[in-house]
């Protein structure tokens, strides 16, 4: 069985191809530096390195927040233990929580059972064997959330259940972008040892916001951005959006 992290990256990976229609034809192998190498029809190599966008600029939450994200965290894992009670389908979940709508604990249990309910209705009549992906919008959720992503790959072997943005929401999501890229950049030597003929860098985020309200994506969209990678992706994984930097 492969680890854990190399697991999800290749959940990630069949979830960027699924979305991605440009994304070339070949075979596709879990690899080291960079994460995965695609042999395509013309017999060249393509590199995909993935990497997590990390919002180093956002700021600490407060003893609020941290209450709000206990509360949050503790409805997330009885959900999880909830569903895995009746199924042994191991899956990617990733709750988005509403920041305008909080919930109070007298509605911790009745929101993780009926999350476990949305989870199990979603996956009926899916084909476990294959991989698959849903999204649940606030319409069928509980007050308190507004979006629940479910992704599943026969590959995978452990369950990810996690709130989304949590590691923190920038205040600067540009500026952090431009991190990610510049640090991988700086390891891009010791990918090039593998000899392949192009390198491409997936950034993920669980949803691209930051603390501002302007229209992020159309900002990130007018921006330059440069990098050593033949081509760059920031993939928001609540929305499904591709975004081409480079």
């Amino acid at each position: 069985m492969q680890p854990e992290k190399k697991q999800l990256e290749v959940l990630l990976m069949h979830y960027f191809r699924n979305c991605y229609p440009e994304f070339p034809k070949g075979k596709t192998l879990p690899s080291e530096s960079p994460d995965f190498i695609v042999t395509l029809k013309s017999k060249n190599h393509l590199g995909i390195e993935l990497t997590r966008l990390n919002p180093a600029n956002a700021k600490e939450p407060d003893e609020v927040a941290i209450a709000r994200n206990r509360t949050r965290e503790r409805i997330i894992e009885s959900a999880r233990e909830l569903f895995e009670g009746t199924s042994p389908l191991k899956l990617f979940v990733k709750f988005l929580f509403s920041e305008t709508e909080p919930i109070s604990e007298e509605r911790e249990l009745a929101v993780s059972v009926q999350l476990t309910n949305v989870v199990r209705k979603a996956i009926v009549g899916k084909k476990t064997g294959s991989f698959f992906k849903e999204l649940v919008g606030p319409e069928a959720l509980p007050a308190g959330l507004e979006a629940l992503l479910i992704v599943h790959h026969p590959g995978l072997q452990v369950s990810f259940w996690e709130r989304s943005n949590n590691l923190g929401v920038s205040e600067n999501v540009v500026a952090d972008i431009r991190e990610a890229i510049h640090k991988k950049d700086e390891k891009l030597r010791y990918y090039q040892k593998q000899r392949l003929n192009y390198y491409w860098l997936l950034v993920t985020t669980d949803r691209l916001r930051g603390v501002k309200s302007y229209n992020l994506p159309n900002k990130i969209m007018n921006l330059t951005f440069h990098s050593r990678f033949q081509h760059v992706f920031l993939f928001d994984l609540i929305k499904a959006d591709v975004f081409q930097l480079v």
